[in-house]
């Protein structure tokens, strides 16, 4: 496919400007170019296929299958999108909430920032809620300087933080950069973290433990309640990594689990845009003992009217404004349409579409663990690998029939690590779609194995020198 710019001939126009019906005004020489600016000139037709066809060249959520673990690329719902776009959302200026004088022309805003904390507290068993965090990591980030700041207030010594070998990557880096040293706990052969290696690490240095449940495995921590109660013995604090509540929200609650702390993620439970296809947003959580210290300004409620209010001990701002606004509009149109009941039974049918994977895969790739998966299972794929075909090559196998690869080498504690996620919206004739694709190539690993290394043959860029990109990173196209 051309560049824009090699689509460029002189003369060409996609838009004609009327003539001036006011005096023209000149920049002053300082600011005016020495040259004018290279831009390409071509037609509407030129610039309306061009786009178009830069579309097709990727793949999207609503095109294709994305069954990538822990990533949850789940479909964005068009009703949410239509509620986010509203001009009273979409077009309002933010430092209207920042002048006492004019915030009586937010408050419907103020108003849903307020009810969305108050859902996500009352989904989760937190006290309270903050949107300002605007990533998951940066969730995780609020949520270590919360705990920093509760045992700064309390005059503890404590500046480790604990991190299962099987946790997100950011988990040990939100907590570094929160100033805790980072201690790895191991996990058991299950796939569980290990309580006596919880034991083990455990002393007053010790300001709490970031865990994901279900955690990175798929698997839920079943000891989570024992871990709680050994934390809080020595004033330590729980962390909930949030990135898989999808797997147990209408089920269990963070909060009634002992955990004091945690961070959401609207961009993956929530219906609303993630990575690639959409900014992130990562609303902190806490229970009793962090309410004092939680960002600020926060949308409190007064007589009906809605004003903002800083936290005595509050750690400050960590966002502008109230983080990313039309995330949290798209994810409280998402909560709202579906209810309690609603946002219980995705949960089950992602836990469904999950085993129902894995019953069909279990015969053709080894199992990560036995059972027990909650929205995503986990395989290896190091019996392909002894023929030299490895994960990264199925995932490439994979595009040639249309669809997204799983996640490949995460959790790194799995060799040759294939972790599929389908969530709560794919239908069974999808999922077949996407199994008997995998049980297709590695019958080709075994067959035809040379096959599946030139992989994707079919898509418009073939395989790339990964290890080059990653060196020589070149961002001029």
């Amino acid at each position: 496919m051309q560049l824009i710019f090699e689509k460029s001939r002189p003369g060409r126009r996609a838009a004609q400007f009327d003539a001036l019906d006011v005096p023209e005004a000149s920049l002053p020489p300082a600011l005016c170019r020495a040259e004018p600016a290279e831009l390409p000139e071509v037609s509407e037709l030129d610039v309306v296929r061009h786009f178009t066809q830069l579309s097709q060249q990727n793949f999207g959520v609503d095109s294709n299958f994305y069954p990538l673990g822990s990533c949850t690329m789940k479909y964005n719902p068009k009703l949410a999108e239509a509620v986010a776009a509203y001009p009273g959302f979409s077009e309002l200026h933010p430092h209207l909430s920042t002048c006492p004088a004019f915030r009586g022309l937010c408050q419907g805003a103020l108003e849903l920032v307020y009810e969305t904390e108050q859902a996500l507290a009352e989904i989760a068993g937190m006290r309270k809620v903050s949107l300002q965090p605007i990533a998951g990591a940066h969730g995780e980030l609020t949520g270590a300087l919360l705990m920093a700041a509760y045992h700064r207030d309390k005059g503890n010594a404590k500046d480790t933080m604990l991190v299962p070998d099987s946790a997100h990557g950011t988990n040990p880096a939100s907590a570094a950069i929160a100033g805790f040293k980072v201690v790895q706990v191991a996990s058991a052969a299950d796939g569980t973290i290990r309580l006596d290696a919880v034991k083990e690490a455990l002393n007053e240095s010790v300001a709490g433990l970031m865990l994901t449940c279900p955690n990175t495995h798929g698997l839920f921590e079943p000891r989570v309640r024992e871990i709680a109660d050994l934390l809080h013995e020595s004033d330590a604090l729980l962390y909930y990594d949030g990135a898989n509540l999808n797997a147990i929200m209408g089920h269990a609650r963070p909060g009634d689990l002992g955990f004091d702390v945690m961070h959401f993620n609207l961009h993956k439970t929530f219906g609303t845009p993630h990575g690639m296809g959409g900014p992130g947003s990562g609303p902190v959580g806490v229970g009793e003992r962090l309410e004092a210290f939680l960002p600020g300004p926060r949308v409190v409620c007064e007589g009906g009217r809605y004003d903002l209010e800083t936290p005595a001990k509050s750690i400050g701002k960590v966002a502008a404004f109230f983080g990313n606004f039309l995330i949290a509009v798209r994810a409280c149109a998402y909560i709202r349409h579906l209810g309690g009941p609603g946002l219980k039974e995705a949960s089950e049918n992602a836990v469904l579409n999950a085993n129902y994977v894995f019953a069909r895969l279990k015969g053709t790739y080894q199992p990560a663990f036995e059972s027990g998966f909650m929205h995503e299972c986990v395989f290896s794929a190091a019996p392909q690998a002894k023929a030299g075909v490895r994960a990264l090559d199925i995932a490439k196998a994979l595009l040639d029939y249309g669809l997204h690869a799983p996640t490949v080498y995460f959790p790194l504690t799995v060799r040759e690590s294939l972790m599929i996620e389908p969530t709560e919206t794919e239908s069974k004739d999808t999922l077949d779609a996407f199994c008997d694709a995998m049980i297709e190539i590695a019958g080709k690993a075994e067959s035809d194995p040379d096959s599946l290394h030139a992989a994707p043959r079919t898509m418009p860029v073939g395989r790339l020198d990964e290890v080059r990109a990653a060196r020589q990173l070149d961002c001029s196209c």
